[in-house]
């Protein structure tokens, strides 16, 4: 049967497991909750559903290497350790950044960047298949900037400045009522707007501290939904998000730093855009992509960006390249065949 090698890609929405063998075949697929530890209650028991899953049939004994994918992984060793232990596995396994899961993930190129944009919001430049620059991904208090909470963040706020008269009237009003209360505008109209703003107020941080902040990330779909068709309110908080995000980018993209203008981008190796909100056609995702300037499908050699795919399966393998001699080619086919297997090709 041969080495199993497992690669885990956790999120602060979902945890995803893939269990490859030597020659990149994917042996075994796992999903479960959330496992970052700023915004979910029990990541190590999310990361252990995933491990399981992926595990399913599968002979433990035989994994020779893992490699996680986590936010914060400076932190979260002993949650993985912990997980690959409960589900029975031998030796331990390698915690990385999230970021260059998602990038290996998506190319076999050792060089590059990569930006996040999903629950939270990361950028970082990949070199050798390390990353040895980020900016932000500070988390959903004090950074996470264009990042889902943020902007589901933005969405509350703004209802709540229209309903006490701070701002202009704006569709999120009605949108974040129903979202969070199940309300339309016809229960609305048999409230005042100061009754509702306190409800929506008790009733965001009931969730957040039910759920976590990742709670609010479940309003940026809304959000953009609004933009779409023709809030100025939501297009303005989109629009306000894509610029930090292109910010992010070119803070790890740079070197020397941009000038103030943003036109300076040299490229290095291809620009892997990540996480939900970049990889589906949302109005922030046309926007950061209508900014950075670049055309979809474009020579990566030449700084092009590309949509980034299965993160689990690009630390699967890492994994792979950590148990081969360096260079060996086996590797490079291994993680190859990886990515088109993501691919679906």
């Amino acid at each position: 049967m041969g080495a199993l090698f497992v690669g885990v890609d956790g999120g602060g929405t979902s945890t995803r497991c893939v269990v490859a063998r030597q020659s990149g075949e994917i042996a075994g697929r796992g999903r479960a909750g959330g496992a970052n530890a700023v915004s979910v209650a029990d990541p190590a028991a999310n990361l252990l559903a995933a491990l399981l899953a992926a595990l399913d049939g599968l002979d433990h004994s035989r994994v020779a290497g893992g490699v996680f994918g986590l936010a914060g992984a400076e932190a979260m060793g002993g949650l993985a350790e912990r997980a690959w232990k409960e589900a029975g596995l031998p030796g331990r396994p390698t915690v990385v950044p999230d970021m260059l899961v998602a990038f290996t993930g998506t190319t076999t190129r050792p060089d590059g960047t990569v930006l996040v944009a999903g629950t939270g919001a990361v950028g970082a430049h990949v070199h050798d298949w390390r990353v040895v620059r980020r900016a932000d991904g500070w988390g959903w208090l004090l950074g996470d900037e264009g990042s889902g909470v943020w902007i589901g963040r933005r969405a509350v706020a703004a209802a709540l400045t229209a309903l006490d008269g701070r701002a202009a009237p704006t569709a999120l009003v009605d949108d974040v009522a129903a979202a969070i209360l199940g309300e339309g505008t016809g229960d609305r109209d048999r409230r005042d707007s100061a009754e509702l703003a306190r409800t929506i107020v008790a009733a965001v941080y009931a969730r957040v501290a039910e759920s976590g902040p990742a709670w609010l990330a479940t309003l940026a779909p809304m959000t953009d939904a609004a933009a779409a068709n023709g809030d100025p309110v939501a297009r303005e908080i989109l629009r306000e998000g894509a610029a930090l995000l292109c910010r992010t980018a070119r803070a790890v993209r740079s070197e020397p730093p941009p000038r103030a203008n943003g036109t300076d981008l040299p490229a290095s190796g291809p620009l892997v855009l990540a996480g939900s909100l970049l990889t589906e056609p949302t109005v922030l995702a046309g926007l950061v992509r209508a900014e950075l300037g670049e055309q979809a499908g474009a020579d990566p050699a030449s700084g092009g960006w590309l949509l980034a795919g299965d993160g689990a399966a690009g630390a699967a393998a890492l994994a792979l390249r950590a148990a081969l001699p360096a260079g060996d080619p086996r590797a490079l086919d291994a993680h190859r065949r990886l990515i088109a297997q993501r691919l679906g090709s």
